[in-house]
């Protein structure tokens, strides 16, 4: 291990002297939120970054594994929601004096828990809408509005998001979604790197092929 330091997905602060970039998973107080090892945000907070999260909604914000998350990106989760099939959608209920009780959920058009998978990187100043679910290794660009689903491996970018490339063909995606390699231990993902970090994709496909054999 580099500088004979093993990486510790507990830790908050995963570079020494720098209180700008964080491990998210130990930092996590809300039930609700659930990340994944050694995924980080590059900001001091990460629950500050997701808004409208209200416990009686029950809805999740789910992260996986290795996610890379920069400043100023927002979760919105379905608290945002107003009532859309109403002739106001003004929010009575949750303003002091106003005699409304809660509308029922099916009123609410609640999108249901955000997922985002493994490997996920997550642009500056992006917003990921509400029941949206990310794909593992998907790639969102800066500025980007996603309000529906990205399949995994692939760049969407743009206001509303959408579809730029996949990163690879066929064969190389299903190849990483049967690999996993961010569930494999510490020492077997340390041994992996070259793999990881490799630019030639069709070395990086027969070495998979081979390991998964």
């Amino acid at each position: 291990m580099k500088d004979g330091k093993k990486p510790n997905p507990n830790v908050i602060y995963p570079i020494k002297g720098y209180d700008k970039e964080i491990y998210i998973k130990p930092t996590i107080n809300n039930p609700n939120i659930i990340v994944g090892d050694f995924s980080y945000i590059a900001d001091s907070d990460f629950e500050s970054h997701v808004t409208h999260h209200y416990e009686w909604n029950g809805d999740k914000l789910i992260i996986g594994k290795f996610c890379q998350i920069a400043s100023g990106v927002e979760f919105i989760m379905n608290g945002a929601n107003h009532l859309m099939n109403a002739i106001s959608t003004f929010p009575f209920y949750t303003l002091e004096g106003w005699n409304m009780e809660p509308p029922a959920k099916a009123d609410m058009s609640l999108k249901g828990d955000t997922v985002i998978g493994n490997d996920v990187w997550i642009g500056q100043n992006a917003t990921i809408l509400p029941g949206v679910h990310i794909g593992d290794g998907a790639v969102i660009g800066a500025n980007s509005v996603v309000g529906s689903d990205v399949a995994p491996y692939t760049i969407e970018a743009g206001n509303p998001a959408k579809v730029l490339r996949k990163r690879f063909d066929d064969e190389m995606t299903e190849l990483l979604l049967e690999f996993k390699w961010w569930d494999k231990s510490i020492e077997e993902i340390d041994s992996l790197i070259p793999i990881l970090t490799c630019s030639d994709i069709e070395k990086v496909k027969i070495k998979i092929m081979e390991l998964l054999a």
